[in-house]
């Protein structure tokens, strides 16, 4: 196994700060997309749960995608690189 030099671990550490931030970025996009009806109109409590909830959960989905697919595609793209 090969040791990581710094300029390895510098390009991760910023390659997961910027997938976390987007993924975060995304993440809100989508829970106000979804859930921003219920937040702004005078709903009932039933609709303004279940699209709250559901927000909730794809906020999370997306979440998880982004930074699983952003991390994926440095992974191979440094894999590549180092022959």
């Amino acid at each position: 196994m090969a040791k990581r030099t710094q300029a390895d671990r510098d390009a991760l550490t910023v390659e997961i700060g910027y997938a976390v931030f987007s993924g975060l970025f995304a993440a809100a996009l989508v829970f106000g997309a979804v859930a921003g009806p219920a937040l702004v109109f005078d709903l009932d409590d039933g609709p303004a749960g279940l699209l709250t909830g559901l927000g909730a959960v794809l906020a999370t989905a997306v979440f998880l995608l982004r930074i699983t697919h952003v991390l994926w595609r440095f992974g191979h793209r440094t894999g590549e690189e180092g022959g």
